[in-house]
């Protein structure tokens, strides 16, 4: 029976977006793509969920969008990564590690 795809949890969207980001700038079915093909197909993510994300990151400062034309010469928004989402990106990545460390303590002991 195949696996079902699973819920992010809480408050890790962001980052994934702007580790995706990261590597190049996307559109956003791009980036949902992206995720869900690292995933391995556990994360889809919903552009109801995407989209308001894109945004509260762009109001951020955290990346930068512009239109441009897609791989199949339609018009589509493209997310860059700004330098205040790379230092927000190492500064959530060092806080997950920490947290990653502690649920492992807990549930070892």
């Amino acid at each position: 029976m195949p696996e079902k795809p699973g819920d992010l949890v809480q408050g890790t969207l962001e980052m994934l977006v702007l580790k995706t980001l990261a590597l190049e700038p996307m559109h956003g079915y791009g980036i949902a793509l992206r995720l869900e093909q690292i995933s391995r197909g556990v994360f889809r993510i919903n552009p109801g969920s995407l989209l308001p994300a894109l945004s509260r990151l762009e109001r951020a400062g955290r990346i930068k969008a512009e239109w441009r034309a897609s791989e199949n010469n339609r018009r589509a928004r493209y997310y860059q990564l700004t330098h205040r989402g790379r230092k927000a990106l190492e500064d959530e990545l060092a806080q997950w590690d920490r947290q990653i460390a502690a649920i492992n303590r807990i549930l070892e002991a």
